[in-house]
């Protein structure tokens, strides 16, 4: 199995290098290639710097950087179009996920052509994960998928299913993209629990109300372009 795996990170100097060190070890143990990819979204911090000294230590890691911030869709979308191997993973570059449990997602991929994390119980102020209730609420009845935690960052996936979804969403609708076309198109989908913890540095971004109107106005626009998108498919 060779599995492409990659990060967003936005600002996470003392996150990023000990979660790419822990995910190259994991893969070298159940892989029988890999490659861990940083994406560096502009961030202002020693990002860059500490993920390019990784980078010369292991010939596993590499770094791409957008030199201004494209937001947090904006680097998923990068690594996921990117990519190389036939499997895709991807995790948040602020360590809130074990990556250990990736082999949890693996054991699936024999019979599973996307297999999506849920947080078994999420590490997050209250306010956090009522929005997340909600949001994922409306764009699972909205997109008609049935997934436990549509935005839990800790997903693998076919590269094919990246390649003819030819994903458009450049903020917080990322993964609803993925999951609505992935499911039209008959992709098998399985889900796993996954334990998520505090993050240790570092400040999340997600919930400022910037972010928050333009995922709704993402989603209107995301809604019409999948009507029009086509009926599901079969591989």
């Amino acid at each position: 199995m060779k599995i492409w795996a990659f990060f967003p990170a936005y600002n996470e100097e003392q996150n990023i290098v000990p979660l790419a060190e822990k995910t190259s070890g994991v893969l070298a143990s159940i892989c029988e290639d890999y490659e861990v990819i940083i994406v560096n979204d502009g961030s202002k911090d020693r990002t860059a710097e500490v993920s390019a000294e990784l980078a010369k230590r292991d010939s596993h890691v590499r770094v791409i950087n957008h030199e201004k911030n494209k937001g947090y869709g904006g680097a998923v979308k990068t690594g996921l179009n990117s990519a190389k191997f036939e499997w895709v993973f991807f995790t948040d570059g602020d360590g809130q996920f074990d990556v250990e449990e990736i082999r949890e997602l693996v054991k699936l991929s024999d019979k599973n052509d996307f297999i999506v994390g849920y947080r078994i119980k999420r590490a997050d102020p209250f306010n956090r994960k009522l929005n997340a209730f909600m949001w994922g609420t409306m764009v699972k009845l909205l997109f008609r998928f049935w997934v436990k935690d549509v935005d839990c960052a800790f997903k693998l996936m076919k590269k094919e299913i990246i390649e003819r979804a030819q994903v458009e969403s450049e903020g917080a609708l990322i993964s609803t993209e993925l999951l609505a076309k992935a499911t039209r198109m008959g992709y098998k989908i399985a889900e796993v629990g996954v334990h998520h913890y505090p993050r240790r540095a570092g400040t999340q971004t997600g919930a400022k109300l910037k972010v928050i109107l333009k995922a709704f106005v993402e989603l209107f626009k995301l809604y019409g372009k999948i009507q029009k998108w086509g009926s599901k498919t079969e591989k």
